[in-house]
């Protein structure tokens, strides 16, 4: 348990704040900092851009986890904070990239290092703490941002107080990390990858994609619905608490059926959660998206890189590399096709609509037998 305490604390810090800090953080930068909605989709994707030379960095690299995590916690926080400062976009999406390289070294890392712990003791609810660390820190990130903007708070002070959370809570963990360093630095293992494990890749890039678009922009849309932000606000929140809660409750689950089974299931249920907007107009509909696609999309991470462990055997960490670069490409992908939509005078329906279709190829790609 202190192991995965550990971990579920270090994703909060990778997640929560190094890659969706700037979820709810968008709407109270397009109010007081100048910002665009097409220039915040080109922020997220500077972020998830360094997000994806994190993730090809890690894996092409032999570096001890524990040494990696603490480099990544304290990038994050260093970058979080440089945001609290009026420097510009070019330094914005500089600083955005850094921390998303950040957040590529510390959930591969901190996954391999607890991963290699906690499953040998065969309690799948170990996994489930760790990995509701993503949702945590998300719930954590956008209840700070609500409590900033009910006080009429600016987007740099949030910023700053992110920024020392994250920093504070690296210390924390700065020595709980080294204290169960591992004596050889990880291995790179070379090898072509078959096509069963191809499939891992390509449908975990279809969700990176598939479950961006509502991560990015639903409290942007939850705004043009709603525009107290007592209520639009509290969109993303209930985003981070339904991935820790479904995180939880669905390990035990993980260890009866198979991870595949549980991944496909939750590319539905997130195809589902992106068409709600679309079928249901209103603060409803953005609500139900919350939920759908807030509760599983830690869960494919939970049961996608315990699929890669089993699949790769002492090739782990390089296949979880991979198949978070993919991740990070569809992350990239989806931002860019809502600023080239709405930058072309579109809506963000037409995304949301590819979005859905990507979730649904990617439960297609899974379901072929290994």
């Amino acid at each position: 348990m202190r192991y995965a305490l550990a971990g579920l604390a270090a994703l909060a810090v990778a997640m929560g704040i190094g890659r969706f800090a700037f979820t709810p953080l968008l709407p109270m930068m397009l109010q007081d900092a100048g910002l665009s909605v097409a220039g915040g989709g080109w922020l997220a994707s500077a972020n998830y851009l360094g997000y994806l030379a994190g993730a090809l960095w890690a894996g092409a690299t032999r570096a001890r986890a524990a040494s990696a995590i603490r480099a990544g916690l304290a990038c994050i926080g260093l970058a979080t904070l440089g945001m609290a400062l009026d420097a510009g976009f070019i330094a914005w999406a500089l600083l955005r990239a850094a921390a998303g390289v950040g957040s590529a070294f510390v959930l591969i890392h901190t996954s391999a290092w607890c991963l290699e712990r906690i499953l040998p003791l065969g309690r799948p609810i170990l996994a489930g703490v760790l990995y509701a660390g993503v949702g945590a820190g998300i719930f954590a990130a956008g209840l700070v941002c609500v409590l900033l903007m009910a006080r009429q708070a600016t987007s740099s002070s949030a910023w700053l107080v992110l920024g020392l959370a994250a920093l504070a809570v690296a210390a924390i963990l700065w020595f709980v990390f080294g204290s169960g360093e591992e004596g050889a630095r990880q291995q790179t293992v070379a090898g072509a990858w078959s096509w069963a494990q191809w499939r891992l890749i390509l449908a975990y890039g279809a969700y990176g994609f598939g479950y961006i678009v509502p991560a990015t922009f639903l409290p942007v849309m939850a705004r043009e619905v709603v525009s107290d932000p007592a209520v639009f606000g509290w969109a993303w929140p209930l985003y981070g608490a339904a991935a820790a809660l479904a995180t939880l409750a669905v390990a035990p689950l993980a260890g009866r059926y198979s991870n595949r089974a549980v991944w496909i299931a939750c590319h539905l249920v997130m195809a589902l959660g992106v068409a709600a907007p679309l079928a249901w107009s209103g603060i409803g509909g953005i609500l139900l998206a919350a939920l759908c696609v807030g509760g599983p999309f830690v869960v494919v991470t939970m049961v996608g890189l315990q699929e890669a462990r089993s699949s790769a055997g002492a090739r782990a960490p390089r296949l979880m590399a991979a198949m978070t670069a993919a991740f990070a490409a569809g992350q990239i992908a989806g931002p860019l096709v809502v600023s080239l939509v709405v930058g072309a005078g579109g809506a963000l329906s037409a995304a949301l609509l590819a979005a859905c279709g990507m979730l649904l190829a990617g439960a297609a790609l899974l379901l072929a037998p290994r």
